[in-house]
């Protein structure tokens, strides 16, 4: 229910179908969800992004929305994020208490408020700048803001599409391979430095994906701006040695 159509004199929220409110009875509700769908969703970011895409197009010809009316996607990827955030603790902390605040944190801010202001800001930049401009005999269309609650879950659903990826690499990869990582030295340096290059820029390709498919935006190589900068700064953090690893796992663990 991402991209919302309405005429000009009305507002998006009107023509809208309320979404919200069964969307999230449905969390407490699993047999309502499509658990074995979303893991091919999952599986499919990792290795054939377009392809999920193309199914959000039939969603949207099927349903009459661009967003996810399933909220498994959203509390697969919690949980996944509990039981990571989980075995990094019980590897680098200290006490239980410190466990519960490191995962509370890592949920509620890290996954869902930077992603609920990171799908705002895309949101106010599709609109006020990559929307193409209707004509008499278009329609308007705006696309579903994840602050506006009601319905405005395709922007939210876009930054999880894009974060998965990076959890499977930053949370997953990363720990495996953390206690060659946090080493001293030039290789653990630039390996981490690899790791985050990668899941920064699959991020913003799968971002990319998710608004390029909206046939009333124009201009969406914009969000793969970031990746140019992430590709010129990477180098200059090896050259001095900067370990991003280290420097995260510091700031949870000391």
């Amino acid at each position: 229910m991402l991209p919302t159509t309405a005429s000009k004199g009305r507002g998006a929220s009107r023509s809208a179908p309320p979404l919200f409110g069964p969307y999230l009875r449905r969390i407490v509700k699993w047999q309502q969800m499509d658990i074995e769908y979303t893991f091919w969703q999952m599986v499919h970011l990792c290795t054939s992004p377009k392809v999920v895409y193309q199914h959000t197009k039939y969603h949207k010809q099927t349903k009459n929305q661009w967003a996810r009316d399933d909220p498994a996607f959203v509390v697969i990827l919690i949980l996944f994020l509990v039981f990571a955030t989980s075995a990094y603790c019980a590897a680098y902390g200290e006490s239980a208490s410190h466990a519960a605040l490191t995962i509370t944190s890592v949920v509620f801010l890290h996954f869902l408020f930077a992603g609920i202001v990171l799908a705002t800001l895309c949101w106010f930049l599709t609109n006020s700048y990559l929307r193409e401009e209707p004509n008499s005999h278009v329609v308007e269309q705006r696309v579903e803001c994840a602050h506006e609650i009601l319905g405005r879950l395709y922007a939210f659903d876009v930054h999880c599409n894009s974060f998965f990826p990076a959890f499977v690499i930053l949370y997953v990869v990363q720990y495996f391979l953390s206690p060659l990582l946090v080493a001293h030295g030039f290789f653990p340096a630039l390996l981490s430095n690899l790791l985050f290059v990668v899941a920064i820029s699959y991020y913003h390709y799968l971002n990319f994906l998710g608004y390029d498919v909206l046939p009333f935006l124009d201009r969406t190589t914009f969000f793969l701006y970031p990746i140019g900068l992430v590709i010129i700064l990477s180098p200059l953090m090896i050259l001095i040695g900067f370990n991003p690893t280290r420097y995260f796992l510091s700031l949870y663990f000391g």
